[in-house]
This record gives structure tokens, sequence and C-alpha cells, in this order.
């Protein structure tokens, strides 16, 4: 209002001094002739104009502080709203996340920095035994994929990757096959594998059928099958590997070629809850006093028992193997670790 009063004496301040000029004037009018009571009539109108004025910028400054505090109280219902908001969304994954918690059972080794957070679990089914790890990704670049030894064609081991890394958690990954080129071992990736947002090899569609899997760069599993670069490419990949079939989308099982869906084997798995956790599996198998392994019609129903959404089969087999701080914890099929083509570690 102070504002507004300053202003107003600004505005008629002319006028003041016209009317007090034409005051004293009053008496020298007879020697110039000049019609005052006009000059009066004239001023009374001005005042009567500045005052109606006056009172609509009174009305308006009123107006913009009434304003300003319909705004203010706004802002505050609104921030009262969000804060509501972010705490029945924090609930809601609370409840989300015991539930979880509640179908995997109680956690065996757990680990939590500001980059990870990491649960393992037994499984322990009729005729299969493996390890389930359920992480939270707090920075996506605690996920890799590595190269065996870091370069194209070699082969390591998943313990051997994880401790050349300094992860804390590893399991295998890709598919490939090994041929010879002069002379030596070479081990050739099957499908797309991408390290750092990029293709390591120029995009290969061969079969047709293989699907490629990771994390976007915000952390989220990503899959599809691909028909081009594109199609990996507008996932925004930061990491990922190819392999097949694809098990679960969106919470429903994906059709299983009939030459898979029944034989039993060792099976390595990565998928994602709707929260956006990981989930990584490995099942032993082909150890007839251990765990004879699990079809893959099977484990669509045992990861839709677990709440997974979707879900990926990755190189299996003899291949199949998952280390966290400093061991192997199942027992690979072929009583001892096989080198792959590359391997995903999580950094602590």
């Amino acid at each position: 209002m102070g504002k507004i009063n300053l202003f107003m004496l600004f505005l008629i301040a002319p006028f003041i001094g016209l009317f007090v000029v034409g005051f004293e004037f009053q008496d020298e009018s007879q020697y110039f002739k000049f019609p005052i009571t006009v000059l009066e009539e004239g001023s009374d109108q001005l005042y009567d104009d500045v005052g109606k004025l006056e009172k609509s910028i009174t009305a308006m400054g009123l107006t913009i502080e009434n304003q300003k505090e319909v705004f203010q109280v706004q802002d505050e219902q609104i921030s009262e709203l969000s804060k509501l908001s972010d705490s029945h969304r924090k609930l809601s994954d609370d409840i989300y996340e015991q539930k979880i918690l509640d179908m995997l059972g109680p956690a065996v080794k757990a680990h939590i920095s500001n980059r990870t957070e990491i649960k393992i679990f037994k499984l322990a089914e009729l005729g299969y035994r493996g390890f389930i790890a359920k992480i939270k990704l707090f920075d996506p670049t605690a996920f890799k994929v590595v190269l065996g030894k870091d370069q194209l064609g070699k082969l390591e081991t998943t313990s051997s990757a994880a401790k050349r890394t300094n992860a804390i958690l590893a399991i295998n990954a890709g598919g490939f096959y090994t041929e010879k080129r002069n002379g030596k071992t070479y081990a050739q990736l099957i499908g797309n594998t991408v390290i750092n947002g990029k293709l390591v090899e120029p995009f290969n569609g061969y079969p047709g059928d293989l699907f490629f899997t990771g994390i976007n760069k915000k952390g989220q599993v990503i899959g599809t099958v691909p028909h081009s670069e594109n199609d990996i490419m507008k996932l925004d990949p930061y990491q990922g590997v190819s392999f097949s079939p694809v098990l679960l989308e969106n919470g429903q099982k994906i059709e299983i070629p009939k030459k898979w869906k029944k034989t039993r084997h060792p099976r390595t798995i990565i998928g994602k809850y709707a929260n956006d956790d990981l989930i990584v599996i490995v099942i032993d198998g082909r150890r007839d006093n251990w765990s004879i392994g699990i079809s893959l019609e099977r484990l669509q129903d045992k990861l839709l028992e677990l709440g997974v959404k979707d879900a990926y089969n990755l190189d299996g087999g003899g291949s199949s193997a998952m280390y966290y701080e400093g061991k192997i914890l199942n027992k690979p099929s072929d009583r001892r670790e096989r080198p792959v083509v590359n391997n995903i570690v999580i950094m602590p």
C-alpha cells in the first residue's frame, strides 16, 4: 500500500500546484481578467477524477494483494498434496517391496551402498536348486557388461571377471560359439552386445529370434527381439547382451519353442519387477544328487510366482554361474566354471 500512496502523490502533485497558483491569483484576476472560476471548476473536476483514479488504484492494489494471498494458499495446498503424494508413493513402494520379500523368503546375504542394494536368496524347489539376487541400482554405472579379458574373441570365467573388475556380484551373460581363426580358438558373440551405450560389433540379426536385453541409461531393464540396429538404439541401451528366448513380458508368458519347453538344464535368468528392481537367477542342473535343472516352461511359472514382470533366458548349461563376495555360490554342472564370452558384473 505504501507504494500505491507514493504513486498517488506523484500523480496529483501537478494538480495541487495548479490549485495553489489559482488560489493566489484570485486577488489579481481583475488585472489579468482571467476567469478564475473556470479554473476552480476545472480543478474540482480534476480532483474528482483523481479521487476516482485513486480509488481504482487502491482497489487494484487490494485485488493484487488478495490474489497474492490466494496464490500463496494454493501454493501451500499444492506443496501439501505433493508431500502427501510422495508419502503415498513411498508407502506403496514399501508395501510392494515387502510383498516381493515375502515371496523370496529371508535373504541369506545383503549389501547396500550409495550405488546398489543387493539381497541374495536361496532357491530350493522339488528337483532343482539355485540362487536369486534382487538388485536396486541407485547408480546405473554399477551395472556393466564385460567381455572376456576385455577383448573380442576371448573367454573368461565369471569369478575371474568379477575379481578383475572388483565387482561384488557377477553372472554369466550372453551366448557364443567358438571357432578356429588362424589356428587359434576365437569366441564369437551371438546376437548383439552393447557396452557403454555402443554396439561392440556391427548389428547382427541372425538367426532372427535372439533377444537383446540389458539396462538403459536410467538403470531400467530393457529388452526386445531386434530386426535392426534402430530397434536396439531406440531403447537407449547402456549395457546389454543377447540370447534366447524371452520368458515373460509385462507379466505374461511368451510362447516357447517346443524343442526347449520340457528339457531340464541349468539356467541363468535376468528380469525385473514392476518397481524396476532387477532380479538375476542361476539354477543348477545336470547334478542328480543336487539339482536336475528346470525346464523353461516350469521356469516361467516360477517367475510369475515370484512376481517378476519381464524375464529373459541368458546362456545356461555349463555356463551358468553366480559370483558373490569372492566366491561362486552355485555348483556349475561341469564341476568347475566354464570360461564364457561375456559377464554381467555389479559394482559394490
